[in-house]
């Protein structure tokens, strides 16, 4: 469930909830304050990926605190 994800403050990537790093970028600046969620599957070709600096696909957080 989304809900219990951890998302990173730094790139917004959402990650398992046991994990201590970043799965994309490596931060330990993890969180669980955060709001909204998108998927991006092709950031090559999503103006959502363009507008969030998105260059991988997977799930991201829209508002991360």
């Amino acid at each position: 469930m989304a809900e219990d994800r951890l998302a990173c403050r730094e790139c917004h990537y959402v990650n398992d909830p046991d994990s201590q790093t970043c799965t994309l970028c490596g931060s330990s600046s993890l969180t669980e304050d955060w709001a909204g969620y998108v998927i991006i599957n092709h950031p090559e070709d999503s103006q959502i990926a363009e507008e969030m600096n998105i260059t991988e696909a997977g799930s991201y957080a829209l508002k991360v605190r």
